[in-house]
């Protein structure tokens, strides 16, 4: 079993940057982000291996969004830059224990989630 705490969310203007966090306890695979927006399906944000290696991002965030990851400290974080009224979601933080992509339905374990809101 893998646990996965968020933090990091809150309330920010267009333009404005935050920072997520997710501290994973076992082994991963690879971690991902995603978010879901009321009424609207999860979406794949970003995912990255452990292991380091290739990282993915949706079309959406790419060019704004980075995720990195802290090996020592088990922990994936997302950056935002450039926050858009659009970017405002429940973020999740989601492992997997075999394969890296920002499709949620390969993802074994899931984060309680933290909110992001972002006003215009």
């Amino acid at each position: 079993q893998v646990q996965l705490v968020e933090s990091g969310g809150g309330s920010v203007q267009a333009g404005g940057s935050l920072r997520l966090s997710c501290a994973a306890s076992g082994y991963t695979y690879c971690m991902g982000w995603f978010r879901q927006a009321p009424g609207k399906e999860r979406e794949g944000v970003a995912a990255i291996p452990t292991g380091g290696g290739v990282t993915y991002y949706s079309g959406s965030v790419k060019g704004r969004f980075t995720i990195s990851q802290d090996n020592a400290k088990n922990t994936v974080y997302l950056q935002m830059n450039s926050l858009k009224p659009e970017d405002t979601a429940m973020y999740y933080c989601a492992a997997d224990h075999s394969r890296c992509s920002v499709a949620a339905e390969n993802y074994d374990y899931w984060g309680q989630g933290t909110q992001v809101t972002v006003s215009s």
